[in-house]
């Protein structure tokens, strides 16, 4: 074997082993399957959304990075040389990370101020439910109050299921629908604070009470704001007793079945004792009167009611049920006990005055009031805290 054979020998031998040392450039895998998780991350929690700026630089370094892998996949590295890919992996995975927080703060935000917004409305109902209840107005509202709560269990359940921005959408809807509720409530009520309409009753009260006077006789006044019924006796007050409207008897009168109790000035035609009604004892007032037919027929004119609807009738003076009922339909119900106290003092032509308020500052209205007074967690018309 000659010399520079030989020496042709251990040089490739040489070479040979520096090329085992010797390293093609790629991406670290464990590194490289972080980052793509990442990627997925921030998919799925909305980092375009919410750091739309940081996620945007993100993506551009991160599609960078992908580029030179490929780019340089076959390129040979000595093993001495710095691995750059590893470091570039490092910095996408850090600005990665610092999206992904950043996210996840102002995703946390969006469902607090979504979560709060359902608080405060959910409270708003709360306390009106309890004011319109207490006034026995809740089916003046229809089915309002059920949509109000069906559109707070809709927001809340957006909320557990990441929609936000659905869940405020509806919080606006629940809101309006709360104002439009209120304004209702003041078209149909809005007589108990009315000056002019409380001292029309007013008189009605003390034409009755002077009558009562005059006759050395009974009359009863029905005062359905303060749900209570007062014996006159030689125009003095001989007794007061608390009394249950119709479902819908906070209104007036309109037609038959409207639950409403009317207002007026009427006279028991007729006393029903035990066994001659199907409530406990009762007194048959003169409805509809005269005055009554009027408004009525007017009403009909004007189209103001339907024109299949009647005036209807029997509207009494009754005790409870022989099975026991939560309310009446228009009449005015008092305790069997009650009713017994009532019963020996009336006759046939008793007058009885029923009247929506004394006072313009009454249970009615004061409740009207509140609902403005005292909603102190109130939501503008975007749903947002006042």
């Amino acid at each position: 074997m000659t010399k520079s054979f030989s020496m042709r020998i251990v040089f490739l031998l040489i070479m040979g082993g520096l090329s085992l040392f010797a390293c093609v450039q790629k991406a670290p895998p464990d590194l490289l399957q972080a980052v793509e998780e990442l990627d997925r991350r921030l998919v799925e929690a909305e980092g375009a959304r919410y750091a739309p700026t940081e996620f945007g630089r993100f993506a551009q370094h991160w599609v960078g990075v992908k580029g030179r892998i490929l780019a340089e996949e076959d390129v040979i590295r000595w093993p001495w040389e710095s691995n750059s890919l590893a470091m570039e992996l490092r910095a996408v995975q850090a600005e990665g990370q610092h999206v992904l927080e950043a996210a996840a703060r102002k995703k946390e935000a969006e469902r607090q101020e979504a979560s709060t917004r359902v608080a405060l409305l959910e409270r708003r109902l709360e306390t009106f439910s309890s004011r319109i209840d207490r006034i026995g107005s809740r089916v003046v509202l229809g089915q309002r109050p059920v949509e109000t709560e069906l559109a707070l269990r809709q927001a809340r359940s957006y909320i557990e299921q990441g929609l936000f921005s659905r869940s405020s959408h509806v919080v606006q809807q629940a809101s309006r629908l709360m104002e439009d509720q209120k304004a209702l409530l003041h078209t149909k009520l809005g007589r108990y604070a009315d000056e002019r309409s409380v001292a029309y009753w007013r008189g009605l009260v003390a034409r009755t009470i002077n009558w009562s006077r005059t006759h050395h006789a009974v009359a009863l006044v029905i005062n359905k704001a303060d749900r209570r019924l007062t014996i006159y006796r030689n125009g003095r007050p001989a007794g007061v007793f608390p009394v249950k409207l119709g479902f819908n008897g906070i209104l007036e009168k309109r037609y038959q079945g409207d639950g409403a109790t009317p207002e007026g000035q009427y006279r028991i035609i007729r006393k029903r004792d035990r066994g001659q009604t199907q409530f406990y004892r009762a007194f048959v007032l003169d409805y509809p009167n005269d005055e009554d037919r009027r408004r009525f027929q007017a009403a009909r004119r004007t189209g103001a009611m339907p024109a299949e609807t009647y005036i209807g009738g029997q509207i009494e003076i009754h005790g409870e049920d022989q099975i026991p009922m939560n309310q009446t339909l228009g009449c005015i119900m008092l305790s069997n006990r009650h009713i017994d106290k009532v019963f020996d003092l009336v006759e046939t032509g008793t007058p009885v005055t029923i009247i929506g308020a004394l006072e313009a500052k009454n249970s009615v209205s004061m409740a009207l009031a509140s609902l403005e007074d005292g909603d102190d967690d109130r939501l503008d018309g975007a749903g947002q805290p006042r």
